[in-house]
């Protein structure tokens, strides 16, 4: 008599169907805040050399409060 073993695993376990609304909202987050016009904004400030941010009369620390100035007291 011969036997066989075979180990599966099946496509979607019971905490990934628990998890799933989750990581979409995630997902979702994550694409309003790329979207965002004031993130564009901070990033493109980031990519800045000192120097240029200096032009500016900004400094590296200061990037968030300036692109965010009128939405929040940060």
């Amino acid at each position: 008599m011969a036997t066989s073993t075979t180990n599966l695993k099946s496509g979607v376990g019971f905490a990934d169907l628990i998890l799933l609304p989750f990581t979409a909202l995630g997902h979702f987050l994550g694409a309003i805040m790329d979207s965002n016009s004031r993130v564009r904004e901070a990033q493109a400030l980031n990519a800045m050399s000192d120097a240029e941010l200096a032009k500016r009369g900004l400094k590296r620390e200061e990037i968030a409060h300036h692109v965010f100035r009128d939405a929040y007291y940060v």
